[in-house]
């Protein structure tokens, strides 16, 4: 089943040319179904990459989804046109009475700033809160996992001493939770960023269940309350080219940048850069949505479940 968006959108064209199933919102009002309803809150500055490249994943299913997209209205954004963002994007106060589904927040790029620094970070805040009652179950991605781990449990980020930039390899614990399931004992995923959640930080919170973890680049994915909350460190859903962009944005304007790690082929940056992560990242999407959205959510969205018993049943 296809995930609903407008046909002006520009990943509509997009993923239609990849040949993967999506559905106008006209159709999907003819269809007798209540389909799953999503946000994505696109904290990141290209946010029509962002939106294309994490509505490809979340297309791959059987499920039928609703997306809206919210935007942050304490933020001037400088590179999207005003236009996209009034044509596509809802703010807080227009969703807040909402109910969803599921929830992702994406990273962005202000690492390096202390999270009370980031002109947003107060809404951050009251989104953080409110998907506790509002959303049955919600991604963080990257840096947005870092914040939420400061926010709910008060662990502290560290600045890495080089930026942690390319792909590295992971190794899958807890391998009966539904989330990892179809995972191989080891995988590839993407990661760029300029600092880190110690993961013996992580570790010592009790509260927090850790899925894969990488020896060089420290956690990938974890969960707490049953998967209501689930942390994604890294990128999966980086297109084949993204990390190759940043690398050459960086050179571009001087900036001291490392060649991402086993990203290129013999470590040559003309070369077509292996897309060696997108199976594992499709596996997570879909792991998330049938099992922690889909088979979780009440019909009427109104509360939300017991997601204790859920794990149980799981298990």
């Amino acid at each position: 089943m296809p995930v609903i968006i407008p046909a002006a959108l520009p990943a509509t064209e997009t993923l239609t040319n990849e040949q993967i199933f999506v559905m106008h919102e006209q159709r999907a009002l003819s269809q007798d179904i209540r389909p799953l309803r999503l946000a994505i809150v696109n904290l990141m500055p290209t946010k029509i990459v962002t939106e294309t490249q994490l509505l490809r994943l979340i297309s791959n299913t059987a499920l039928q989804v609703e997306v809206d997209l919210i935007r942050m209205a304490s933020h001037v954004s400088k590179n999207v046109s005003e236009e996209h963002l009034q044509t596509f994007y809802k703010d807080f106060e227009d969703i807040k009475y909402n109910q969803y589904d599921g929830m992702i927040v994406t990273g962005a790029p202000v690492e390096q700033m202390e999270f009370e620094e980031v002109d947003y970070w107060k809404e951050l805040e009251e989104i953080m809160d409110w998907t506790e009652s509002h959303v049955t179950s919600t991604i963080f991605l990257c840096w947005a996992a870092q914040a939420s781990l400061y926010h709910f449990y008060g662990l502290q980020k560290r600045q890495l001493d080089h930026k942690m930039f390319g792909l590295f390899w992971h190794k899958v614990l807890n391998r009966k939770i539904p989330l990892v399931r179809g995972f191989d004992d080891a995988f590839l995923a993407p990661h760029s960023r300029h600092t880190e959640v110690p993961i013996e930080d992580i570790r010592a919170c009790k509260e927090i269940t850790i899925l894969a973890e990488s020896e060089e680049a420290g956690l990938f994915l974890a969960m707490a309350q049953g998967g209501r909350r689930i942390f994604v460190m890294g990128h999966p859903e980086y297109d084949r080219i993204t990390l190759d962009g940043e690398y050459k944005r960086d050179m571009g304007k001087g900036l001291p940048i490392d060649l991402p790690k086993n990203y290129y082929k013999d470590d040559d940056p003309e070369s077509k850069p292996l897309l060696l992560w997108r199976a594992h990242a499709n596996y997570l999407y879909t792991n998330w949505l049938n099992y922690y959205v889909y088979q979780s959510t009440p019909f009427d969205l109104y509360g939300t479940p017991d997601f204790a018993s859920i794990a149980a049943d799981m298990e």
